[in-house]
């Protein structure tokens, strides 16, 4: 049985003013059709047929209907320019934005966008300075560091506060915007690691009063926020088509490994360098070893505290520290700082085989194979 379609073709571009699709509408018009060109009836019989084909096709009568001399001028001029994909008169294929409680945030507009930006940034800072602060037990007596990291401190608060507001992509890609559901999904992912990231550890050790043990408690527990590196891979991830993006990157992550490194390097020199059982030295840890060296060795205070004192200052304990860690995750090793003791031994040994498994796996990848 012949049928009789009203087909609309819509030519959809991208952001880029390049053709993607055809949006192809069809509507059914067989009935209204079908009375015109039967000739099985005459004269009344016809017109009633007709009239009662056009009652039931009301919305095919709207968009059939006769327009003007003028209109129709213009209408056919237009369609003639859409059919020969004519740019200025492409229409723009945009999604509409999902409606929303006037209280909830899309996860996509500006503003949360450069928020998420401003975390992204002081979530570098922290992978920065928690390892440092750690790893040397850096009191904070310096009132503008310590102003800074409660500065942080209160967005990383304020953050948790934006993300019970904000919508996310459903499992099956659908934004979900209601507020029972958001605060339900963010409480189960990542809400305990914000609430341990943004508590202030910061002001409680920079009391002097404060006992050493929970004082190292509470720096330990700083190293909580390095786990919302989670979501910086997540929102870098589209970056990763891009050849210079991911040479920066790459940069960025080795730089950041090798200051872990090289604060764990430390660590363990501190710990091993005076036996706290006998209060002696051991001469053979790197640290020992670099004091006499650069003219900074340690001494022992007999009249006073009875302690070691002296030694490198912290930042000539951070810069060697830093270039042991390049050097070994480079495979250079020029050995003059060197592992002496057990654990340093072991640990040198994990880092060589980081670096060496991270250059492996560089050079298998296919595309890089001309560059080598």
């Amino acid at each position: 049985t012949p049928v009789w379609f009203y087909m609309q073709i819509a030519p959809i571009r991208n952001e880029y003013d390049k053709v993607v699709l055809f949006l192809c509408t069809f509507k059914d018009i067989t009935v209204f059709k079908q009375p015109i060109e039967d000739e099985s009836t005459k004269g009344w019989a016809k017109f009633a047929r007709l009239t009662r084909a056009l009652t039931n096709s009301r919305s095919v009568l709207q968009q059939l209907t006769p327009m003007n001399k003028s209109d129709g001028v213009h209408k056919h001029s237009r369609l003639a320019e859409v059919l020969q994909l004519g740019s200025d008169i492409l229409p723009q294929y945009k999604q509409e934005a999902p409606k929303t409680p006037p209280h909830i945030i899309l996860h996509y507009c500006t503003f949360k966008t450069t928020w998420d930006w401003i975390i992204l940034i002081l979530t570098f800072y922290t992978a920065i300075m928690v390892p440092y602060n750690v790893s040397f037990r850096t009191k904070q007596n310096n009132i503008a560091w310590l102003v800074l990291d409660s500065v942080v401190d209160v967005i990383f608060l304020v953050d948790i506060v934006l993300n019970f507001h904000t919508t996310f992509v459903g499992p099956g890609g659908e934004v979900i915007s209601d507020p029972k559901l958001i605060r339900m999904n963010y409480l189960k992912t990542w809400f305990v690691i914000d609430l341990l990231s943004c508590l202030p550890y910061d002001i409680i050790n920079a009391f002097e009063n404060v006992d050493e043990g929970i004082s190292s408690l509470f720096s330990s527990l700083k190293v909580v926020r390095l786990l919302r590196l989670g979501r910086v891979a997540r929102k870098l991830d589209h970056y990763l088509e891009y050849g210079a993006a991911v040479l920066v990157l790459l940069v960025c992550v080795f730089g950041l490994v090798a200051h872990w490194l090289a604060c764990i390097w430390y660590s363990i020199g501190d710990y091993e360098v005076i036996d706290e059982i006998t209060n002696r030295i051991k001469t053979d840890s790197w640290l020992y070893q670099l004091g006499q060296s650069i003219g900074t060795p340690y001494h022992f205070n007999a009249s006073g505290t009875g302690q070691w004192e002296g030694g490198p200052t912290k930042d000539s304990l951070y810069i060697s520290s830093l270039y042991f860690t390049m050097t070994s995750l480079t495979t250079i090793g020029f050995g003059n700082i060197a592992p002496t003791t057990d654990g340093e031994k072991i640990f040198s040994v994990a880092m060589m085989m980081v670096g060496c498994e991270a250059v492996t796996d560089e050079m298998e990848r296919p595309d890089n194979h001309e560059s080598y």
